[in-house]
């Protein structure tokens, strides 16, 4: 498979998501969830002019590019002109609303003095292996290219093929030259060619492309559904997509932000308004699972892939989802997704396809685990439905129960009595053993580094506090729950317990953690170093206020070791993953630190760095390259759009 890093944009529907480069070729396409699965290798497109060659539409040294959104949509315009032929052509992709259909709608501008005889080439190669053999059927208006369990159609509304070719296009298709006697084959790239006959000059001409995904049936019920969506109107098709999207914008301005009064603003709006456009496009409808982002770097040549649900990113995405009004996404998420994916004993496990089975992991974070009970509470706050409450009570219980017994391991602090031990912790106990400790080492929150973390205890010491404000709230209505096991002598015990813990951590995090020749707090006792994630203490996780001595110590050292001369912030010390860039989110975090002291000028300066260094299309970015200025890694991240969001609240949300 080719490697493909970067999303320069993104589309899709509920259930199927697109991603682009920034000269309209698609890289790939996910259906019927986000994550899972992915089928295109490559999908060329090109024209034959006169007497020339293929010129790929993606790739021609003739050929310029624009790209741009339909203002407040998720369709996607490409404006690629050939400057040789003078042949302009506009191509628009979207995906319909109420059709998972995928629509490439082309229209060709003869802009020169001469007349174009014009044919439109498609060159698709699908993902194949031993297991799930591609295979290609020519139709008179496309190709059907399928598997033992998926078909994928590509055809035009209006044209029939004038030629195509299912084996070894890629010896000659350069030369647009493609010709095939076989109306069916064993290929995994299949070629066709719609002939779009001479365009005169100023003279314009439509193709509109259809790519329906669908279940390998018999082949006369294929055939049906694409004469079916063959006959839909597609400029309905299009307006209601256009529609939609505008609408959902509006619906979901929970900031009630009015039009910008500068160009400073306006940038912010649209950043805003992409990040509502993205949240759909990133979420599971059945699980609410949520990805990270839409994939890059398959081949793991980088990176080991950002298309799965972490719990820990998917939190702070679901308290921006509330402040945009999408409170059903949000409790979908934790009703439906972390009670799917929460292991027997308690905690959830690093990552997990969004459907809710288990993703490839390489440890776990412990922070994930109590971040989940965090996000409950924090929804709570939001919505005041005890109802949610008290569905998601047991399952934080369980959680708060696995958090316990991590903390008195690793802090080495008394225990249960050997009597009290349920069967789950034995199993656990007798099969873990890693230098005298029960229970695995957590990763940290970036999954590099193995230890006890501040980020990591404070989010504890969050799920602690959170778990006894539940316990305030339903502590009277301990009848309702099942058999009565929530008594009022349990919920005392376990508060006086929680409590005993929250002061341990604390004294732990003061004894270990402050390096008194910093003069500042650290992210772990080993390394000892400097990393964003410390201010995690402060906010959200409210473990000490913001103006304390070691904290605003800690914030200064912060800006002397972590602060790079653009402004921008890096993860840590010695930060070398995609060369130690600086993190939109790093910068985010410190937005937050200084909104909660009141320093709104060094807040602005914090979060201006991020609001200037957005993508073309308004996607943030998961780094930042200091030289250029630009998104250097994974655009799109929704971690990186919910901090954007949560940041905009505190700025704006009482001016708004």
């Amino acid at each position: 498979m080719e490697n493909k890093y970067y999303n320069e944009a993104i589309i899709g529907n509920k259930n199927m998501i697109a991603t682009y480069t920034s000269k309209g070729e698609i890289q790939r396409i996910y259906f019927p969830s986000k994550d899972n699965r992915q089928y295109i290798d490559f999908f060329h497109t090109g024209v034959k002019i006169n007497n020339s060659d293929l010129i790929y539409l993606h790739d021609d040294v003739n050929n310029v590019y624009k790209q741009y959104y339909d203002t407040d949509t998720n369709i996607l315009n490409t404006e690629v002109t050939n400057t040789y032929f003078n042949l302009k052509i506009v191509q628009t992709d979207y995906v319909m609303i109420k059709e998972n259909v995928l629509v490439k709608k082309y229209i060709f501008l003869n802009d020169a003095k001469i007349s174009l005889d014009t044919s439109f080439y498609i060159h698709s190669e699908l993902l194949s292996n031993y297991n799930n053999q591609v295979g290609c059927k020519i139709i008179d208006s496309g190709m059907i290219q399928y598997a033992h369990d998926f078909s994928f159609s590509t055809f035009a509304k209006n044209y029939k093929i004038a030629k195509h070719q299912i084996n070894g296009s890629k010896e000659n298709i350069n030369r647009g030259e493609i010709y095939d006697k076989d109306y069916i084959g064993m290929s995994n790239d299949s070629s066709i060619c719609f002939d779009l006959g001479v365009i005169q000059p100023q003279e314009k001409r439509t193709l509109e492309i259809c790519i329906l995904i669908n279940e390998n049936q018999n082949i006369s019920a294929m055939e049906d559904e694409i004469e079916r969506i063959r006959k839909i109107d597609l400029n309905k098709e299009y307006a209601n997509t256009k529609s939609y999207w505008r609408k959902y914008v509006k619906t979901h301005n929970g900031l009630n932000f009015k039009e910008p009064k500068n160009s400073y603003e306006e940038k912010i709006f649209d950043i805003y308004k992409r990040s509502i456009l993205l949240f759909p496009l990133l979420i599971n409808q059945e699980t609410g699972g949520i990805i990270a982002s839409p994939e890059v770097d398959e081949n793991f040549t980088k990176c080991g892939r950002y298309a799965y649900c972490w719990t820990r990113d998917a939190v702070f995405i679901t308290k921006a989802l509330d402040i945009l009004k999408m409170e059903k996404d949000t409790e979908k998420f934790y009703k439906s997704f972390c009670k799917k994916t929460q292991s027997k004993n308690g905690m959830w496990e690093q990552r997990f396809y969004t459907d809710g089975s288990l993703a490839p992991c390489w440890g776990y974070q412990i922070d994930e685990t109590a971040s989940v009970v965090y996000g409950v509470y924090e929804h709570y706050k939001y919505t005041k439905s005890e109802k949610f409450l008290k569905d998601n009570f047991q399952m934080c219980e369980k959680a708060i129960e696995f958090l316990k017994r991590y903390v008195k391991d690793w802090l080495e602090i008394e225990g249960k009595d050997e009597h009290d031990k349920d069967k789950v912790e034995e199993e656990i106990e007798a099969s873990v053993n890693r230098q005298g400790h029960k229970y695995h080492i957590s990763y940290d929150i970036w999954e590099m580094c193995e230890g006890i973390h501040l980020y990591s205890l404070a989010s504890i010491y969050a799920a602690f506090e959170c778990i006894m404000q539940m316990y305030k709230i339903l502590g009277d209505k301990a009848s309702d729950f099942e058999n009565n096991r929530l008594k009022e002598e349990k919920i005392v015990k376990n508060e006086r317990e929680l409590e005993k813990l929250q002061t341990e951590i604390k004294k732990y995090i003061n004894e270990k953690m402050y390096d008194e020749e910093k003069k500042s707090y650290v992210r772990n006792p080993e390394d000892k170093k400097m990393d964003i994630s410390i201010i995690g203490a402060v906010t959200p996780f409210k473990l000490f206020k913001p103006k304390e001595k070691k904290i605003v110590n800690t914030i200064e050292r912060i800006n002397l070791s972590l602060r790079t001369y653009t402004g921008g912030y890096q993860r840590f010390e010695q930060d070398h993953y995609m060369n130690g860039n600086p993190w939109p989110i790093a910068n985010l975090w410190m937005t937050l630190y200084y909104l909660e002291t009141g320093e709104k000028k060094k807040a602005k300066e914090a979060f201006d760095f991020v609001v200037k260094t957005a993508g073309k299309h308004n996607f943030l970015g998961e780094q930042i390259d200091n030289s250029t200025l630009q998104p250097n890694w994974v655009l799109g991240l929704g971690w990186s759009h919910a901090m954007f969001i949560i940041v905009l609240q505190g700025i704006f949300g009482d001016r708004h």
